[in-house]
Parts: structure tokens; C-alpha cells; sequence
């Protein structure tokens, strides 16, 4: 086994292949593999976590929440519970996004050494990953990597000889889109309706079973093993250094939509997105013009071409009026009709609505509706401040959990910066 000579600049995707067929234990070894796990469990499980927290490691899943931060919050020393969890989020539903199943497929052995630290690093020896049911390959490349490792006892009981245990178990999940909100996920990983909790209490203090657990995002776990092996300083240095940011690291950001070379790339944190949609997805598609973006997934709100140049970091992306959400941007172009893209995304939001409160189950079905009707040329005068109206019932504290207020928020963006479109549907023709 012989570890990497230099740090790389690209550490979730250095190893991955262009087949993108996954490297065995023996060749992500001779790659510098289980390093990072070699290190941390030389280390007390608190030093993990401040290193983590050091760095600058914020959750990739959508939230940005500090994962350092996150670890820091369950319960340590010997009046903490016994049984904690660690729970990898891989209900990767929201869309516009899949950068998880890239890192699944591609090199599982990273993200499985990510679970075990971070295991070490809150005192669990119970993990499991909850996997969207249709991302079938990922699960047979996890389960085969899963099962190498038991076989090194690079998993299970006393793990390299140190006495640290670490069990992990695969979930395939039934296939619902609330289950990306972590209370969710919980409730269907022990059999109940996916539904959120209410908080407090947390998952970190009451999570799985009622036991403090950390549920983490898959790429947010895949970055841990670099950062205990090359360092907090290295991990830092990794991003973009123009917006000043605190965040760490790089990023797998991606484009979908009418752009020459739709895809994903691992860039350093910051990056602006000009350089992603125009370097990267080689710009648009001849005879189209780029008319705004989501930046982080199908439920964060539109950005104008204006504001290409923002730098792709969660605070920059903040105070030019969105959220990062997942790094991947959707565009929305100058001949796509804008309302058939948001009765599309509103008519997924409304199907996926656990149906908890009011206010999302029968609003979100609404909404669809009434952009139905200006897609169709049958709305009528007051329309477009009845969905205004929307946006704010259905908005933050108004709902149980962010599923609703996160539907509203390509609604509320593109009624802020393309209310052409829908005077010109009250009308009856195009918007131009």
C-alpha cells in the first residue's frame, strides 16, 4: 500500500475512472485509500470533529449547515447514550441533481471510509445509508465495496485492530422526495409514514430510535477522509480565494438544461457561474440565450443572466437573493416557455407533498393549477396576485417543514424577474 506523494486538487473524483467503473480495495489503497481512516482512528474522536470543523466542510445536501459544527452537538463521554447512529442521506430526489450518484458509483470506498470516520468521530458503530430506490447500480457497487471491506476488517467488529467497531447497513428507500428532509428520512428508516418531526428535539440529541444520530449528505461524507489525511489547511486552500468565503474545499457543481455539454465537475468552492455554465458546459446552444438560472436545484429561486458572475459559494449566493442548494444549476433559456417550466416543477413539488399540513397538501395542487391556466390561456384578471399570495401562505413558518417554502421559491423569483411572462399569458399571447 503506498499513499499519495502530493495532495490532490480534485479529491472526490481524482480516482474516478472515464468508464466510471468503481477501483477494487487492493487499487484504492495503492491510491492513498483509507489514509484518512488510518489517521482519525489515531486521534481522539473530538480532534476529528475540530479538524472537520477547522476546514470548513459544510453539508453538500442543500442546507449548508457547518458538519464540524453538526458532529459537535451529539452528546460525548460516559454519561452520553451508548448507541449513537450515523445516517448517509442518499435520496438523492431533487431535480436537476445528481452529483451523489456520480461519487456512489464511481468510488464507493470513499464514501464508505467517510462513514466510518465520521462514525469514529461521534462515538456510533451503527450506520446506514438511505438510498434512492431507482439508483439500483449505486447499490450493487456499494454492497460489493461494503463487502471487501468486511473481509479486510475495514468494517464491522474491531475494525485494524483498534477496538472500534462500525456495522453499515444499506436502505433502499421507497422512493419519495420528502425523505431528503433528515426528520423524514428517520421516520422511514423505522418503518413509519415519511413524514417530518417536529424539532426539538434534534437528531443530533434524539434521532434514530430516539438516539443521537448525525445525518449527513453523501459528498459531504466523501470529503472527510481527505481532510484527516492532508489537513484542515490543505482542505481550506482548496477554494476559491476571490470572494473571501469561509467555506472549504471544492464542489461538484453541474448544468442541466439547453447548454452545449450538460454534466458535472469537481471545482474549488466559489467558483462563479460563468465559468461553470460557459468553460464547463461549453455555454448554449447555438441560436439560444441564457435567460436565468437556478443555482442549487429545482428548489431555490431564479437568478438573471445578470448575475452569472456570482461567485458559487453558499453566502455569495445568498445575498444575490437564492441559495446554493446543491451546486447544480438548471438554465432556463430565451425559447423555453417559462411557465411550462414552472408548472412542471410545481406540479413534482405538489405529487411529492407527504400531505402533513394543510397548507402544502391542498396549496401546492392549487398553484399547479392556476399556472395551468395561464399555460393554457384561461387565466383571469387577479391570477398573478393570487400566486403571489401563494408564495407568502406557503412560505417559511407557514408549513411544517421547507418542503412548500422551497416549491414557492421558483415561483416568487420568477415573478420578481419575468413578470412580462405572465401579463403577456392574461393577455392571451406569447411572452416576448
Amino acid at each position: 500500500m503506498t499513499a499519495r506523494q502530493s495532495p490532490p486538487l480534485r479529491p472526490l473524483t481524482e480516482r474516478l475512472r472515464p468508464d466510471n467503473t468503481p477501483l477494487s480495495l487492493a487499487e484504492y489503497e495503492r491510491h492513498g485509500g483509507f489514509q484518512g481512516l488510518r489517521a482519525a482512528l489515531k486521534m481522539g474522536p473530538q480532534d476529528v470533529t475540530g479538524m472537520v470543523k477547522t476546514a470548513g466542510l459544510r453539508g453538500r445536501g442543500g442546507a449548508g449547515f457547518p458538519t464540524g459544527v453538526k458532529w459537535g452537538l451529539v452528546p460525548m463521554g460516559p454519561e452520553a447514550p451508548k448507541q449513537k447512529y450515523v445516517v448517509a442521506n442518499g435520496d438523492e430526489m431533487e431535480p436537476g441533481t445528481f452529483k451523489d450518484r456520480l461519487l456512489l458509483e464511481g468510488d464507493p470506498l470513499q464514501f464508505i471510509e467517510g462513514m466510518i470516520i465520521a462514525g469514529y468521530a461521534i462515538g456510533a458503530s451503527i450506520g446506514y445509508v438511505f438510498l434512492r430506490a431507482e439508483y439500483t447500480l449505486a447499490a450493487q457497487r456499494l454492497l460489493a465495496a461494503m463487502a471487501e471491506c468486511e473481509a479486510r476488517q475495514l468494517l464491522g467488529r474491531n475494525i485494524l485492530g483498534t477496538g472500534f467497531d462500525f456495522t453499515l447497513y444499506l436502505h433502499t428507500s421507497a422512493g419519495r422526495y420528502i425523505c431528503g428532509e433528515e426528520t423524514a428520512l428517520l421516520n422511514s428508516l423505522e418503518g413509519k409514514r415519511a413524514v417530518p418531526r417536529s424539532k426539538p428535539p434534534f437528531p443530533a440529541t434524539a434521532g434514530l430510535f430516539g438516539k443521537p444520530t448525525v445525518v449527513n449528505n453523501i459528498e459531504t461524507l466523501c470529503n472527510v477522509p481527505h481532510i484527516v489525511h492532508y489537513g484542515a489547511d490543505w482542505y481550506r486552500d482548496l477554494s476559491a480565494k476571490t470572494t473571501g468565503n469561509a467555506d472549504g474545499g471544492t464542489k461538484l457543481y453541474g448544468v442541466s438544461g439547453k447548454v452545449k455539454h450538460p454534466g458535472c465537475w469537481e471545482l474549488p468552492m466559489g467558483t462563479p457561474a460563468r465559468a461553470i455554465v460557459e468553460q464547463h458546459a461549453g455555454g448554449m446552444r447555438e441560436g439560444l440565450q441564457l435567460r436565468g438560472f437556478l443555482p442549487g436545484g429545482a428548489s431555490t429561486d431564479f437568478l438573471t443572466a445578470a448575475q452569472l458572475d456570482v461567485p458559487m459559494d453558499y453566502d455569495s449566493i445568498a445575498k444575490a437573493g437564492s441559495r446554493m442548494g446543491t451546486g447544480l444549476l438548471i438554465v432556463l433559456d430565451d425559447k423555453t416557455p417559462l411557465l411550462g417550466m414552472l408548472r412542471n416543477l410545481e406540479k413534482f413539488f405538489a405529487i411529492e407533498s407527504c400531505g402533513w399540513c394543510t397548507p402544502c397538501r391542498d396549496g401546492l395542487p392549487w398553484t399547479e393549477r392556476i399556472l395551468a391556466d395561464f399555460e393554457a390561456g384561461r387565466a383571469r384578471a387577479g391570477d398573478i396576485e393570487l400566486l403571489r399570495q401563494q408564495t407568502r401562505l406557503l412560505g417559511p413558518g407557514r408549513t411544517f417543514c421547507a418542503h412548500a417554502p422551497g416549491a414557492m421559491e421558483p415561483l416568487q423569483s420568477a415573478l420578481k424577474h419575468f413578470p412580462q411572462d405572465f401579463e403577456a399569458a392574461l393577455r392571451g399571447t406569447e411572452g416576448d
